[in-house]
């Protein structure tokens, strides 16, 4: 029975005493300076992890490409503390992505965390983001900042995930990749890039199909990811971004009970198929970044546009069918004063204006067929924000450093369907945020301290009015928190480890339900208050003839302090549902000098519940994979074939659990053991 799956008391400690840090995925092996070298821009301010007094991870090029299946980004960022990640085989739902608890809530896409691709939001004014668009095999590295970033970027409580493509001063290159696998898996993808005159580029093009485990979850896409950096003089830089995605398939099994979890973990739910559940999508997006440097300060400017074309079936007739025409852009500025301040202090300056424009239709869904028409209205939503960073270096050791953010948000829907009155209307939202931290360096290692405050508001799918046709839940407000955490890295050698420690109060926090009359979409309301607790912690250690351990281990202790719903239900003092208490990652791998490597990992999650009655226990569960790669030189040809098996020991387990689903359909059970295989062939003529 999948609901009741259970992992042993001695099994658990042994987990949990392997897994006791949590391991950030170094790209290399970090020595004393590795602080210092390990420049991350997730921040706002282009500074080194030791400077930077916040938690960060720092994900390199090997890990998210070599021998992975590469279906998501959770697996290059299943080490990460902090950081929880469900529903990895629902392609019609996207990753559900969870920061301290920010982003759990989410039914599809990513809530509260920002993210970013080569310097252009990915997430959107109303704080809605997807990973359908992000290109996997073309990505250099993955930062990602655990905690607030409203003083930084606005409407992101959890955190940022900055993914920057591959762009550099490399030799020309020619690359094919062609996998295949269990449950109608296959890939292929051709990339080139490399080094043309004074510029480079980067030209990469994949598709990806797969059947998948369960009935009703088959997937097809397709992805092109472009960018050009153009250097004007010296001193001055213009690169360029095309990101077109093509998913025209994405079927939605749905969330099962635990009768039929354990009977039959590959069935899908009935009236899901029976009302064909999915999506499909189109994208298209192109951004520019100019940045220049002079020494009396740097100035980095950037400017996209989008176009997103979406369509949802859900499985119920009326409204079922959903018909989404999107279109986003933005600029922004950044300028961080050079010369003219005195060496002990910086500061950087900004501005952020994006809009989102959403024409929404909705249909009846008739079996699978597109019925009448019965809602229809344009949802617009303007974001504009404001910021300031400083920092102040008070000696050789000591540094304090604050940030300063104003942001103005508004929605407004015009209601086109009168048939049943005008639901026409705006909101208004606006916020300040601010943060406050402390760091000491001390030889190898650093300790910081940090206070900041942040905020959510709803996104435009979040504001659907249970109670009308149309407009936005005038009753819905953001959700608000101050967050306070101590932490301490160290590098030294080939060793290195960080611990930290937070706390944070919400109020406001916004809880998905669902209704009878709705089966499969998700309304929302605010919980009074509650409160998070929790330590992360991380561990890399890496021997000199190649082998490396990695381990993660990260608790929490998230709860309602004053929560009663609009049925009354009180549920002051429960566990926020869809997180576990504990949850771990150890990783180790082998990197032979002739070409040879090898990567086995395991992933716990501890027990957590599905609703907010705390009353639906999802057990704990611990899953490994593997995957080996041998590469191997012939003249100018680098050949590298690749296997891999994903759950090898066939643990029974959800992929991911839909909190608070009607009927207790909180189940999407994981596939089982399977396989995969592939293999880079690599041509460069200069080699």
């Amino acid at each position: 029975m999948i609901s009741s799956l259970k992992t042993s008391p001695a099994r658990s400690w042994t987990i949990f005493s392997l897994c006791i840090f949590c391991a950030p995925g170094w790209a290399q092996a970090p020595d004393d300076d590795k602080l210092d070298e390990i420049v991350v821009t997730a921040t706002r301010m282009e500074t080194s992890v030791r400077n930077a007094a916040r938690s960060i991870s720092v994900v390199g090029k090997d890990r998210i490409q070599i021998g992975t299946q590469q279906l998501g980004i959770d697996e290059a960022l299943a080490g990460v503390p902090g950081l929880y990640m469900q529903n990895r085989y629902n392609f019609a739902q996207d990753l559900r992505i969870s920061l301290r608890g920010f982003g759990a809530r989410s039914s599809f896409g990513i809530r509260g965390v920002k993210v970013i691709v080569d310097g252009i939001p990915e997430t959107l004014p109303d704080g809605q983001a997807g990973v359908d668009s992000i290109d996997i095999g073309s990505a250099q590295s993955i930062e990602v900042l655990r905690g607030p970033a409203s003083a930084l970027f606005g409407n992101a409580s959890g955190g940022v995930i900055s993914i920057t493509s591959e762009l550099g001063a490399v030799d020309p290159y020619l690359e094919g990749r062609v996998a295949g696998g269990d449950y109608g898996y296959s890939q292929l993808q051709f990339k080139s890039g490399g080094k043309l005159g004074s510029s480079d580029y980067l030209f990469n093009i994949s598709r990806t199909e797969i059947d998948g485990y369960r009935d009703h979850s088959a997937a097809r896409g397709g992805l092109v990811n472009t960018k050009l950096g153009v250097p004007l003089g010296e001193n001055d830089k213009l690169t360029f971004s095309l990101a077109l995605t093509d998913q025209p398939k994405a079927q939605d099994p749905g969330g099962i009970n635990a009768a039929q979890a354990a009977l039959d973990p590959s069935s899908a739910r009935d009236v899901n198929v029976q009302f064909d559940a999915g999506e499909s999508l189109e994208q298209q997006r192109f951004g520019v970044v100019y940045e220049r440097f002079r020494p009396a300060g740097n100035l980095t400017l950037r400017n996209y546009y989008a176009w997103r074309e979406f369509a949802n079936k859900l499985p119920f007739t009326g409204g079922g069918a959903v018909d989404l025409d999107r279109f986003f852009y933005g600029i922004g500025g950044q300028y961080s004063l050079g010369d003219s301040l005195p060496d002990p202090l910086s500061l950087t300056f900004g501005v952020d204006l994006d809009r989102q424009d959403d024409d929404r239709k909705r249909f009846d869904n008739n079996d699978g067929a597109l019925g009448a028409m019965v809602f229809d209205q344009n949802e617009r939503v303007d974001s504009s924000g404001i910021y300031a960073q400083g920092q102040y270096d008070l000696s050789e050791e000591w540094s304090v450093l604050a940030g300063l953010r104003y942001d103005e948000i508004s929605y407004d829907v015009t209601d086109r369907y009168l048939a049943d009155g005008d639901d026409s209307g705006t909101l208004d939202f606006d916020e300040v945020s601010s943060s406050f931290a402390l760091n000491y360096r001390m030889n190898s290692g650093v300790l910081f301290a940090s206070f900041s405050s942040s905020f959510e508001t709803p996104t435009t799918t979040e504001l659907a009015n249970p109670d009308a046709s149309g407009g936005f839940n005038p009753e819905l407000n953001p959700q608000t928190a101050n967050n306070f955490e101590i932490g301490y890295k160290y590098s030294a050698g080939n060793l290195y480890y960080e611990l930290t420690w937070f706390t944070i109060d919400l109020k406001d926090e916004l809880i998905p339900y669902e209704l009878p009359a709705f089966p499969g979409r998700t309304f929302y309301s605010n919980a009074g208050s509650s409160s998070r607790d929790g330590i992360e912690a991380a561990l890399a250690w890496e021997y000199d003839n190649g082998f490396r351990f990695d381990a993660s281990y990260t608790w929490s202790d998230f709860s309602f302090d004053d929560f009663v719903d609009d049925n009354a239900n009180d549920f002051s003092g429960n566990q926020l549902p869809g997180l576990p208490e504990h949850f771990a990652y150890l990783g180790l791998s082998y990197l032979a000098e002739n070409g040879f490597s090898g990567t086995f990992e395991t992933i716990y999650s501890g027990n957590l519940y599905a609703n907010n009655a705390n009353t639906a226990e999802v057990s704990s569960y611990t899953v490994a994979n593997l995957r080996i790669a041998f590469e191997f030189n012939s003249g100018r040809w680098i050949f590298r074939p690749y296997a891999g098996v994903n759950n090898l020991f066939d643990e029974g387990y959800n992929s991911n659990i839909r909190i608070n689903a009607f009927g207790g359909r909180y189940f999407e059970p994981a596939p089982e053991r399977n396989y995969y295989a592939g293999v880079v062939v690599n041509f460069s003529n200069t080699r």
